[in-house]
């Protein structure tokens, strides 16, 4: 069983963007959701389709994810739980770890939010000045909760680190 170990911060600033290795295009929706697990449909790139379960809400969860057929995906995404989100992913190295840089599109345009992936909750990830405040455990930070919860969370949302 796979686990996802991340932290999540608000961003402030761009300067992070002169550091991107690699950027994406995801679109991706929730197919079920309760309060401690989802299943998620992603398309990253017009091209590669997965299917993720995870479950747990803390640090650490367990995630299984799935390649599936890009037709799949499309069927998935129209059939979605909420809105379908919109956003473009940056891969951002910074001091042996890789930062992934969430810039928000549609409904959530405006809201930029960095994780990092570790392989221990010991680890110890040095900040880059361009985080602000940790949203780690924040559900309305969640993917998740943006998906599905989006009229009850986007005023409390802030924007700003």
């Amino acid at each position: 069983m796979a686990k996802e170990i991340e932290r999540k911060f608000l961003v402030r600033g761009d300067h992070w963007r002169d550091l991107v290795s690699e950027k994406l295009i995801l679109r991706q929706a929730y197919v079920a959701s309760m309060d401690d697990r989802s299943v998620r449909v992603r398309l990253t790139n017009h091209t590669v389709a997965t299917l993720t379960m995870k479950i747990g809400r803390a640090m650490t969860r367990d995630e299984f994810e799935y390649e599936i057929p890009v037709a799949d995906a499309e069927e998935l995404l129209g059939n979605a739980i909420g809105l379908v989100i919109e956003k473009i992913r940056h891969k951002v190295p910074y001091k042996g770890f890789v930062w992934e840089v969430d810039v928000f599109r549609g409904v959530h345009r405006g809201l930029v939010i960095a994780e990092v992936e570790m392989e221990d909750e010991s680890d110890d990830p040095e900040l880059p000045d361009w985080v602000g405040r940790e949203v780690t455990g924040e559900y309305r930070y969640s993917n998740q909760a943006l998906a599905t919860q989006f009229e009850q969370e986007y005023d409390e949302l802030s924007h700003s680190a």
